[in-house]
C-alpha cells in the first residue's frame, strides 16, 4: 500500500497505524471508545523543530490557540514556542494556565467584550486592539484598574493576500483598524497611559504558495515601516502573521518553507534591524503547526450497499469533523486523507463512501474512496485532522456524544 505524506508521517505497527507510538487498536483500548481525535506528541515536537532550523533567527513563533486549544496540546507547545495568541477569554484562560508568561499571550478577534478586556488587562496579557471604540474600552479600564495596559494594533491591511483560503486583509473587514485610520490612532494612544508595543498585520490563512506569502511579507513590513513613523515609542512588537498551509488534497503541493526563511532573514536584515531595531518579531502560525500531527478515527457500525454503491457507515462525523465534511470552507468538496487504521498493510481494492451517523445528506467524510476492504468494527482514519477540527465543528448536532480528545 503506497501512503501519502500526510499517512506515512505516523508509522505502523503490526498493520495498524500507529499514533504516538502507540498502535490504533492499542490506543482505542485506552481512549475507551470511538469517535476520537488524538494528537502526536512527537509530531507536534519536529513541527517546531522543523521551524525553528528552516526560519531565521530573530523570528519568534506564536502558536494560534484557536486552531486546537486542547490545554495539553497548549501545554506541550507552551515551551517550544515563543509566544500564544488567544482569540477569547477561555483560550486566555488555557493559555495562562501553561508555563508561557502573560506578557508572551497576546489576544486578537473582533467584538471582545468589556469583561474580557478587563480580565485581560488585570492578566497583563497584550492586547491586539481591532478598533477605535476598543482602544477606548482599554483606556477607561486601565484607568479603573490602576493597571497599564500592554496593547498593540491590529491592522487591516491595505494590500492583498491571493491564494489564501480566507483573506483576512484588504477592503472593509470587521478584523483591525484600516491602514489609513492607524496614524490618528496612534496620536490619541500617545495621550493615553498605555504600553503601546506596535502592530500585528495578518493578511490571511491556508496558503500554500510561498512566493505569495513572501510578497505578503514584504508588503506587510513595508506597511509597519511607514506606520511606525506614527508609532508614540519605539516599536517593540511586530506580528506579521502567518498563513503557512498545509497539504490537504492528493493535489496539492506542499509549502517552500525554506524559501519563506530566506524572504524573511532578507527582510529582517535589510529592512526590520535597520528601521525597527527593538521590534519582537513574530510569525503566528496555529495549522501549519498542529494540522498535520491530529488524526480522527472513528468506528464502522454499517457496511450497507444501495444500488451499486458501497457505504461504510462510521459512528462520527461532521458534528466532529466539519472541515473534513467539506462544509467548512470548501467550494468544491473533495477528500481528507482515509485510511482504514487497522488494515495499514492492506492494498486498497474497493471503491467505497464514508458517511457518519447524521440524518443529512451532508455528513459525508469521504466520497468515492478507494480503500482495503473493511468490515464492521474496523477503524476510519481522518488525517490533517489536528486544527480546526473539534472546536470548529457543531458538536451538538442532533445530541450525539462528545468525542474524547488524547495527546500521545
Amino acid at each position: 500500500m503506497i501512503d501519502r505524506p500526510a499517512i506515512a508521517a505516523f508509522g505502523r505497527a503490526s498493520g495498524c497505524l500507529s499514533v504516538g507510538g502507540l498502535p490504533l487498536d492499542r490506543l482505542v483500548e485506552r481512549v475507551g471508545s470511538t469517535p476520537f481525535f488524538a494528537y502526536d506528541r512527537r509530531l507536534l515536537t519536529a513541527r517546531i523543530e522543523l521551524l525553528r532550523a528552516t526560519l531565521p533567527y530573530g523570528i519568534d513563533l506564536s502558536y494560534a490557540v484557536k486552531a486546537n486549544p486542547m490545554p495539553a496540546v497548549a501545554q506541550h507547545l507552551s515551551v517550544l514556542v515563543d509566544s500564544l495568541d488567544v482569540a477569547s477569554a477561555l483560550e486566555m484562560r488555557i493559555a495562562l494556565d501553561t508555563p508561557m508568561r502573560p506578557e508572551r499571550i497576546s489576544f486578537a478577534g473582533p467584538g471582545k467584550t468589556p469583561a474580557e478586556l478587563s480580565q485581560a488587562v488585570a492578566a497583563g496579557v497584550t492586547i491586539e486592539m481591532e478598533s477605535e471604540t476598543e482602544a477606548e474600552r482599554v483606556i477607561a479600564i486601565g484607568d479603573r484598574l490602576g493597571l497599564r495596559p500592554r496593547v498593540a494594533v491590529r491592522v487591516n491591511p491595505d494590500f492583498e493576500i491571493k491564494g489564501s483560503g480566507m483573506r483576512m486583509g484588504v477592503g472593509p473587514q470587521q478584523f483591525g483598524v484600516d491602514a489609513e485610520r492607524v496614524p490618528a490612532l496612534l496620536k490619541e494612544l500617545a495621550l493615553a497611559d498605555l504600553e503601546v508595543l506596535g502592530f500585528h498585520v495578518f493578511a490571511g490563512s491556508q496558503n500554500l504558495r510561498a512566493e505569495i506569502l513572501c510578497d505578503a511579507q514584504r508588503k506587510t513590513v513595508d506597511l509597519a515601516l511607514r506606520l511606525a513613523e506614527a508609532a508614540p515609542m519605539p516599536v517593540r512588537y511586530l506580528n506579521i502573521g502567518g498563513g503557512f498551509g498545509i497539504p490537504y488534497f492528493d493535489a496539492d503541493i506542499p509549502l517552500d518553507l525554506p524559501a519563506i526563511g530566506a524572504n524573511l532573514a532578507k527582510l529582517l536584515t535589510d529592512s526590520i534591524r535597520p528601521r525597527l531595531p527593538e521590534a519582537r518579531v513574530v510569525v503566528e502560525l496555529g495549522r501549519f503547526i498542529v494540522g498535520e500531527c491530529g488524526v480522527y478515527v472513528t468506528r464502522i457500525i454499517d457496511r450497507k450497499e444501495s444500488r451499486g454503491k458501497t457505504f461504510l457507515i462510521v459512528d462520527g462525523g461532521l458534528h466532529h469533523q466539519l472541515a473534513a465534511s467539506g462544509n467548512f470552507g470548501q467550494v468544491i468538496r473533495r477528500n481528507y486523507p482515509l485510511a482504514i487504521g487497522n488494515r495499514m498493510d492492506e492494498d486498497p481494492t474497493e471503491t467505497v463512501s464514508v458517511v457518519g451517523c447524521l440524518c443529512t445528506p451532508l455528513d459525508l467524510l469521504g466520497e468515492k474512496v478507494q480503500l482495503p476492504p473493511a468490515k464492521i468494527g474496523d477503524l476510519v482514519v481522518v488525517f490533517q485532522a489536528g486544527a480546526y477540527g473539534l472546536t470548529a465543528s457543531p458538536t451538538a448536532f442532533l445530541g450525539h456524544p462528545h468525542p474524547a480528545e488524547v495527546l500521545v
